[in-house]
């Protein structure tokens, strides 16, 4: 898909965001009360924003982290879009796996879809992400991965096009540079090495 240009307003298919109504895009949710797990890989790792029992380091396979999203809304506007990340097909990431108690599972998923699902760029899924913390087995946590078919899907863009979008970026969240070196700053420590998120940070730094 090819970029559009810095300050160009990306092509709007399924009208505003108001509108959006894909049910398909979540999951079911059963009754089951047992704690489970929500992956966070951008800003939910330095701001949740939901109660939880503890974060612990972790690894999900068959997805990578992606400055791939033209943000409408946190980040930017349908008139001056700015970049937000998403779990985009292919790769690994590492994150942090965020344990939630059972009893509080339609409190912090009603959260997370009025956080990011807003346009439903991002579809619901469970997958199997490895914790870091004691060896412990495999659990499955709730992920946001990013719909390629959605008209706010980006791509790969080259690094220059990521500093001019996040650069003129802001949204009700903030400025997008904030949200761009928040978030390497808290890859770097945890440890965590992500070129493409070192890169941009020290470009926007300059």
């Amino acid at each position: 898909m090819s970029a559009v240009a810095c300050f160009e307003k990306p092509p709007l298919i399924h009208g505003p965001a108001e509108t959006y109504e894909w049910p398909e895009r979540r999951i079911r949710l059963t009754d089951d009360m047992n704690d489970f797990w929500v992956f966070g890989y951008g800003s939910l790792m330095w701001r949740p924003d939901f109660d939880h029992i503890e974060a612990v380091p972790a690894l999900l396979r068959g997805a990578h982290r992606s400055l791939c999203v033209y943000s409408w809304v946190h980040r930017g506007t349908e008139e001056r879009p700015g970049l937000v990340l998403g779990l985009d097909a292919g790769g690994s990431c590492r994150g942090l796996a965020f344990r939630v108690h059972g009893h509080r599972r339609d409190e912090v998923v009603d959260y997370l879809r009025a956080r990011e699902q807003v346009t439903m760029v991002y579809r619901e899924a469970w997958r199997p992400v490895t914790l870091a913390d004691d060896g412990r087995s495999r659990v499955t946590a709730l992920c946001y991965l990013v719909d390629r078919a959605h008209e706010q899907y980006a791509g790969v863009l080259s690094l220059d096009e990521q500093v001019r979008f996040v650069r003129q970026g802001r949204g009700k969240s903030g400025p997008n540079p904030e949200y761009v070196l928040n978030t390497a700053e808290h890859l770097e420590e945890l440890g965590i090495v992500d070129r493409t998120m070192r890169s941009l940070a020290s470009r926007l730094r300059d």
